[in-house]
């Protein structure tokens, strides 16, 4: 390679002094030069584990759970013989099941994650070596290396194009994977490599790419090409990112510039992140206190030890003596101490992690199993992929969701039109009503046009009949159609057409012109052929006034073949209508109205106008056009006004409007979320105007809101003033509605808690991707994150799959908030590993976001399934499940702290240890899991209907430390009753034959059958949905306790271990006297009643929404039921939003003019279907306001 003169011939180092790397140097085809930088390979690897480090990487995440941490010290504690009461195996066994079964979890869905990383790492590439290409797998790909893609293939690494089969090295590549969008995008070969076309040229291309370092900007590359003694700037234009997939082109070769981890696919996708759930979180904290009430018992049972064989035990010597090794008082009470530790130890069971876990797997299944998220169209069930994180449905309280893919389908379909004042598109009856989509008749039939598009669909038959009947104004609306566009057109066959825009919204209105008999048949840089109605037409192209978002319109100028040149242009309403002729005014009025009338449908509009051009005017105009194309300055400014001059005066033709076809149910769902108190923020790498009108689409933004804040500010002082004056609107709103409040500067970084949340009236804030980088910077980032919280809605557009991971990972920080993110595309990965809980969106976008998500269904009205009805459930039967479980082993483990006050503290334990045993594995397991796992406060139609019910896991109502300390209140309670009942009885009572009742064994067994007959009559009280499975387990568990119990005192269990089974008898002349079951009967109430008592206090006087809803149910039922006639809402009036080709960029316009491009294929579009009514919006208000009206309840 020759050096040019700029170069300097000593290179400057490529890593800084901490190892960064400075600046990327590769020269092409130099392997050997390349590998002294040791820059990564094309292998990229996602998953967590090997087979080296599987077993000690994830024993180390186990053993930060804090309770497994306790129970393998207990393991320890039970493996010395002079403090164990308890066998070693009774702590042992559970806690291999333990680990062993999360490490197959574990193990798993890292499998899936390797196999999904082999799978993208074994795709094949073909790469130049030796001046031959070879097929090489993309892990071997390294960089320098030069590559070559075939159409429909996915770009192997991030490659600068050198060259392509199309003309003058341009290439099309789909970036859905990157950023959401299914537009095409144009990328070009520098001129001084386009040229290189054959294999042995590109052997010998010795070029060296100095370049920026890997970073996550996607719409930004900065480098320069150093070749034959000359420097070349390289641009974002010039680069092919992996994700890509090369379209339309049938081949291109690109020089690899970064691979594998320093792609900017993956520099943009997060780390793989161990979830834990809130309650998990909690519940290490409650382990720690509950080890440290444990060892305030052992100390004070240990005292107690010391102190009584010190004064008592000391005088007993002779046939009670110490054990070997004890030589005092002291030493006694220190073994007494782990003794009791050991003992005392089931107030934090092992099996509270087991049942657990069985909880939520069994949750998971009724996800996977439900019917209701199950989408018939793809064959996609619901599915959960990590099992553990299904109570935190049920807390979500901001939600991050895509735009493209995830609320939309990414389709547009031509709806309705106005042509010279008349509207087109609604299907009207007899009587001059409008007929809903079901009640429709057949579509109108293009049969007549073999150019048709079959997948086209139009209602309203009134239209076509105006163009067959030759209306010169319906003609010329859609002559505009077919030329006023960039689209391009591929036929490959005869009459085959295919479609390809740059935008859906251009592709819906060409598709339309073209079943109306207008079709677009084909282009060249200079002339358009148009076939209307069966009879071609050339016009001749002189000039495309190309899109961008100031103009919001675009412009052809055409010379028809009669001579007559006319301009026809397509825009946004508000800047069209401005510059019509004066003549124009009363048909302006006719047309706004139905602009109007759209809107309020959710439809995207467009006015279509055209104006005639004298001969001289247009020669003077164009002359002056080429003069400012070729200015060295100031260019853009002159073509924008050479552009605003011709554009003015013009005729109005018409207007369009196309519906942005959402997901079906997306507006009801965001509706439902929101009363339900969550926040949805929409994060997408699309243009501003695209989004704002999706979000009025979906219900997110309307015309009701206070204000809608954009902020577009490029500099840090220019975000942070439109920031602080969104702040100050808000506030003077506030103001002046007469909430009197002063607004605070500063506020505290740990918890967000802003004045501004209580603002009244709706806001939304809208922030472009640029501005979104100034506002996430630290000293602003809590500017940014208080006035997005103050709106109703946040939308944040142009953003990178990393912002939109910085700006979740902001949410987390500031609110502690749950957060969930959806999306469906590559570019989401970042943003799902990051929320709380991923949600993968299995749609037309590959597998990445599903690959990486927590859960994953087909569409988006599923998440209110998911979050309303799982989640709260998951939420409800997990709390309920917790305060249960706590209460029965305080009950059951404090009677053994009140037994060591009457034993000389020598931590004798008050039951057998086969019941200690059973009690959490038999006795008391199966009914708890049953209501952890099928408990119901209301039925899934109640959840959906009244969201206000979602509330209290928001706020962490059900289980949170003072719920804690209640169970742990109400089981030490249940204890002191438990023991000292039978203890006081059995002091004086005597059996049936007048001999003394009480001894060890007898004692045991009443408060072994007093324990288990209460906490089973508390799990009855506690359960709100009976199945026939509860009653069989909490029948069932105590029938098999009796069993149990008189098995153990029997003959035959003797007669085979004497040792071990040696009270024969015992239970059954317990059980035979009256006195044991008064007692167990006493026991019972005393224990029993105060909850009863309290529970129906409580929801006689200070009711939950919940116990509402139950109430209305009964009353409901009682009712004659009411049939409704469901009727759909009308529309009224709504911001008119434009539809014109907001996804387009800037200059294609100019490139079609060049001719460089004229090679393109297909866009199908999909049948229409109509958005269903939102009357039912209104209905669920007044449920809400009506059914639910004490304050109390809403709040509870």
């Amino acid at each position: 390679m020759t050096v040019p003169r700029e170069m300097p011939e000593k290179w400057p180092r490529v890593r800084g002094p901490g190892g960064a790397e400075e600046e990327r140097r590769v020269r092409a085809n130099a392997r050997e030069y390349n590998e002294k930088f040791q820059y990564a390979s094309n292998c990229i690897k996602t998953s967590k584990y090997n087979i080296v480090t599987f077993l000690p990487v994830n024993l180390f995440e186990q053993f930060q759970e804090v309770a497994n941490t306790y129970f393998l010290f207990l393991l320890i504690l039970q493996l010395i013989p002079q403090i164990s009461s308890l066998s070693w195996f009774t702590t042992i066994v559970p806690l291999v099941l333990v680990l062993t079964i999360t490490a197959v979890k574990d193990a798993t869905d890292d499998y899936f994650r390797h196999k999904s990383d082999n799978q993208v790492n074994n795709r094949q590439s073909q790469v130049l070596i030796g001046g031959v290409l070879r097929q090489e797998q993309w892990m071997n790909v390294r960089v320098g290396d030069i590559i070559k893609l075939e159409n429909n293939q996915f770009v192997a690494a991030d490659l600068l194009l050198l060259c392509s089969s199309e003309p003058h090295g341009l290439c099309y590549v789909e970036t859905a994977e990157l950023d959401g969008e299914t537009n095409m995008k144009v990328r070009q070969a520098t001129p001084v490599t386009s040229e290189l076309a054959d294999i042995s040229t590109l052997a010998r291309f010795d070029g060296e790419v100095i370049c920026e370092p890997p970073n996550n900007k996607l719409d930004k590359f900065g480098g320069t090409l150093y070749w034959k003694e000359n420097k070349f700037p390289l641009s974002n234009q010039n680069m092919l990112l992996r994700g890509c997939v090369l379209r339309n082109t049938e081949w291109c070769f690109g020089l690899v510039v970064f691979a594998g981890p320093d792609t900017k696919l993956m520099q943009n996708s997060g780390r793989t992140k161990f979830k834990r759930t809130s309650i998990d979180r909690l519940m290490n904290t409650l382990v720690l206190w509950i080890f440290g009430f444990l060892v305030c018992m052992g100390v004070i049972l240990a005292i107690g030890n010391a102190i009584w064989e010190h004064e008592v035990g000391v005088c007993f010597q002779i046939y009670l003596p110490w054990d070997e090794g004890v030589h005092s008082a002291v030493f006694s009470g220190f073994l007494s101490f782990w003794s009791y530790i050991i003992i005392l130890n089931t107030v934090v069971p092992i099996s509270l992690y087991v049942s657990v876990e069985v909880i939520r797997l069994g949750h998971s299944y009724f996800i996977n199993w439900d019917k209701k998220m199950y989408c018939a169209k793809r064959r996609t069930p619901a599915e959960v992929r990590t099992t553990t994180l299904n109570e935190e449905l049920g807390q979500v309280e901001y939600i991050f969701s895509d735009k493209t893919g995830t609320l939309t389908q990414n389709i547009m379909v031509f709806s309705k039109c106005s042509v010279n004042g008349h509207s087109y598109g609604d299907v009207q009856d007899v009587l001059g009503h409008n007929v809903e989509l079901g009640e429709r008749p057949e579509p109108v039939d293009f049969s007549f046009n073999p150019l048709a598009d079959p997948g086209f669909q139009f209602w309203d038959p009134s239209l076509l009949e105006a163009v067959q009947l030759g209306d010169p104004h319906v003609h010329e609306f859609f002559r505009l159609l077919s030329l006023c566009h960039t689209v391009m057109s591929e036929e490959k066959s005869e009459g085959e057409l295919y479609y390809k825009a740059q935008s859906p919204d251009e592709g819906a209105l060409v598709t339309a012109a073209r079943n109306f008999g207008f079709v677009f048949r084909s282009r060249t840089p200079k002339t358009i052929t148009v076939h209307e109605l069966g009879r071609a037409i050339t016009y001749q192209l002189l000039a495309i006034l190309d899109f961008n978002n100031i103009r919001k319109r675009m412009s052809v100028i055409v010379r028809s073949p009669e001579g007559k040149i006319r301009l026809y242009c397509k825009g946004a309403d508000t800047i069209l209508l401005e510059r019509l002729h004066p003549s124009n005014q009363d048909l302006t009025n006719v047309t706004t109205d139905h602009l109007n009338e759209y809107a309020g449908e959710g439809l995207r509009t467009l006015v279509l106008a055209c104006k005639d051009l004298e001969e001289s005017y247009y020669e003077d105009w164009a002359e002056r056009l080429r003069r400012a194309s070729g200015a060295p300055e100031a260019r853009e400014d002159r073509l924008a006004r050479l552009y605003d001059e011709v554009e003015r005066d013009m005729t109005l033709l018409g207007a369009t409007a196309i519906e942005d076809k959402l997901q079906q149910g997306v507006p009801e769902t965001i509706a439902i979320l929101t009363l339900a108190n969550i926040k949805i923020w929409v994060l997408t790498g699309d243009k501003q105007e695209t989004a704002v009108n999706i979000g009025y689409s979906c219900k997110m933004l309307t015309d009701d809101m206070t204000e809608v804040f954009v902020v577009t500010g490029h500099t840090v002082l220019e975000v942070r003033e439109e920031l602080r004056k969104a702040r100050e609107k808000m506030m003077d709103g506030s103001r002046s509605m007469g909430n009197g409040f002063s607004y605070q500067e500063k506020l505290s970084s740990s918890k967000l808690t802003s004045v501004l949340e209580a603002i009244a009236g709706e806001y939304a804030l809208v922030i472009n991707g640029h501005s979104l980088a100034h506002a996430l910077e630290a000293d602003m980032e809590v500017e940014f994150l208080e006035t997005a919280c103050a709106c109703k809605a946040v939308i944040c557009c142009r953003v990178t799959p990393l912002q939109k991971a910085q700006v979740v990972e902001l949410v987390k920080k500031y609110k502690k908030a749950v957060t969930l993110a959806i999306g469906d595309g590559a570019n989401d990965v970042s943003m799902i590993k990051t929320a709380h809980i991923g949600v993968g969106i299995s749609g037309q976008e590959g597998i990445q976001a599903v690959l990486a998500s927590d859960y994953s269904f087909s569409q988006f009205k599923f998440l209110q399934r998911l979050l309303l009805v799982h989640g709260r459930w998951s939420y409800l039967r997990m709390c309920k499940f917790l305060c249960y479980f706590f209460y029965k082993n305080f009950a059951f483990t404090m009677v053994h702290f009140w037994f060591g006050f009457f034993c000389g503290f020598s931590a004798q334990t008050v039951y057998d240890q086969y019941f200690i045993t059973l009690y959490n594995i038999v006795y008391t397991s199966l009914p708890v899991l049953a209501m952890g796992v099928f408990d119901q406060d209301v039925p899934e139609q109640r959840s959906m209907e009244y969201p206000k019910l979602y509330e209290p896991g928001q706020l962490n109502l059900l289980f949170n430390k003072h719920e804690f300390f209640i169970c742990i209140a109400q089981g030490i309670y249940t204890s002191v009753l438990m023991f000292f009942i039978p203890y006081g009885v059995f002091a004086d009572a005597t059996r049936d034959d007048g001999a003394q009742l009480a001894d060890y064994q007898s004692f045991a067994v009443t408060v072994a059958t007093s324990l288990v007959i209460v906490v089973s009559v508390q799990i009855g009280l506690d359960t709100g949905f009976w199945t026939a499975i509860n009653h069989f387990f909490i029948w069932g568990s105590l029938a098999a306790y009796f069993a149990i119990l008189f098995a153990m005192h029997s003959d035959g269990l003797f007669q085979m271990f004497p040792n071990q089974f040696r009270f024969v008898g015992n239970a059954q002349n317990t059980l035979a006297q009256p006195t044991v079951w008064l007692t167990i009967a006493l026991t019972t109430v005393v224990c029993i009643m105060p909850v009863v008592a309290f529970r129906f206090l409580k929801l006689d006087l200070k009711p939950e929404l919940s116990d509402t809803v139950r109430y209305t149910q009964l009353v409901r039922k009682k009712q004659k039921p009411q049939h409704r006639c469901a009727r759909r809402g009308g529309c009224g009036g709504g911001s008119r939003r434009s539809g014109y080709a907001f996804s387009h960029q800037e200059g294609f316009g100019e490139l079609i003019m060049s001719g460089k491009n004229m090679r393109l294929s297909s866009l199908a579009l999909s049948g229409f279907t109509a958005r269903p009514g939102a009357a039912w919006i209104e209905t669920l208000r007044r449920k809400k306001g009506g059914e639910s009206s004490p304050d109390t309840a809403a709040k509870g």
